[in-house]
């Protein structure tokens, strides 16, 4: 497995907890602490994935465009 393709697994992997997490919620069969703390989860898992994101643009601009030569 790539370093690209782990990357992807990652986000992929949060966005499907986050998935599956709103389908919970929207049934409406979670008590309210239950409910509380997959909002807290949720929360966890954002962050999670925007912190991934951030991560992911910084290596990008650290890349050389394809046809960008390096001035000496």
């Amino acid at each position: 497995m790539t370093a690209a393709s782990a990357d992807d697994d990652t986000l992929d992997q949060l966005v499907d907890r986050l998935e599956r997490a709103a389908e919970q919620l929207r049934s409406g069969d979670l008590s309210s602490d239950a409910a509380a703390g997959l909002v807290e989860d949720c929360a966890t898992l954002a962050s999670q994935a925007g912190a991934e994101l951030e991560r992911r643009s910084r290596e990008a601009q650290r890349e050389s465009l394809p046809g960008q030569d390096t001035l000496l």
